[in-house]
């Protein structure tokens, strides 16, 4: 096991984003959190624009999206969030996006997740999981990072927060069947496999983008229960079940899980330094690849980490999306 000077924060799993939040003015600050329209993505939205950020909900569902902007103005008496649609698995919808920002951008928030029960492919023939967990947030931050480096220059900085999961511990990327072409489907590998994919993303964006002045960190924003479990397989839940009962994690409010995001996004340990995969609102030790998920809950695997993996991932991701 690593362990090293990792860092650490005030916060605990028991922080909200409240939490973190409080005293901070955003003003100024233009933020994109995509999935902002449920779950975890609904809260990072909400606590952003309750501290003055300007909020972006990228959305695939845009009359979702307009209901928890409504719904976050209301609250918070803040200006309301804007809605915009973004379909992750559809490259065509991420480079529309991007086409349609302008100005600058100080804060993405990659906070979209998708699982699905089965197999199940977009028409270019990607792997569900791993073409929008994955291959749309890249492609949108890519899409972005002039925007980003604008942010950057006014703000001393721009961070990218990219969400990943305890579920990175049960797979790495396999370069040889990304897509699940010739193995056994198996959902939970699939997902697993995206999630070390954004942590991976994180550590290859910030090797070529810190110069600029932009970093990213991937968060597990711990077990939360939100819609995104709505297409886990019996098998899933019964393998979260058991987790949970052994003590390997305990479930989280939604306000706590949002709560890690919001420490990468403005907590000033994290400001200048990224390629580093949070956990209860600080970094977390690494682990080896033969570690068991249920002995090191807050770890994070090597292969999540490893520089040479995630150059590669980023050379093939960019070679599929032709950019």
């Amino acid at each position: 096991m690593t362990q090293g000077h990792l860092i650490s924060t005030r916060f605990t799993a028991s922080s909200t984003a409240d939490d973190v939040l409080e005293g901070v003015d955003l003003a100024g600050l233009r933020a994109i959190v995509t999935g902002g329209s449920s779950g975890i993505g609904v809260e990072t939205a909400r606590a952003l624009t309750a501290h003055g950020a300007a909020v972006v909900l990228a959305v695939r569902n845009p009359a979702a999206g307009d209901a928890v902007a409504q719904m976050i103005k209301t609250s918070t008496g803040a200006i309301r969030p804007e809605v915009r649609e973004l379909d992750l698995a559809d490259p065509m919808s991420v480079y529309r996006f991007v086409y349609e920002w302008s100005g600058p951008l100080h804060l993405l928030i990659n906070n979209a997740g998708l699982v699905t029960g089965g197999l199940e492919r977009t028409p270019q023939g990607w792997e569900l999981q791993f073409a929008t967990n994955h291959l749309g947030h890249l492609a949108l931050a890519v899409g972005l990072h002039s925007a980003l480096a604008r942010g950057a220059s006014e703000r001393d900085g721009a961070r990218i927060v990219s969400l990943s999961s305890t579920a990175h511990m049960r797979a790495d990327v396999d370069f040889d069947d990304l897509h699940f072409q010739r193995r056994e489907y198996d959902p939970q590998i699939a997902y697993a496999q995206s999630k070390t994919a954004n942590s991976l993303f994180a550590v290859e964006a910030t090797r070529r983008w810190a110069g600029e002045g932009i970093v990213a960190n991937a968060v597990n924003p711990g077990g939360v229960a939100t819609g995104l479990q709505r297409n886990f397989t019996i098998e899933q839940k019964t393998s979260l079940d058991a987790a949970e009962a052994a003590g390997v994690f305990a479930y989280k409010s939604v306000e706590q899980g949002a709560a890690t995001s919001i420490i990468a996004a403005i907590a000033p340990e994290f400001a200048h330094t990224g390629g580093h995969y949070l956990d209860d609102g600080r970094e977390a030790y690494t682990v080896p690849n033969t570690a068991q998920l249920a002995q090191h809950p807050h770890g994070v695997k090597e292969w999540a980490l490893n520089p040479v993996t995630a150059q590669r991932l980023w050379t093939v991701s960019t070679d599929l999306l032709g950019i």
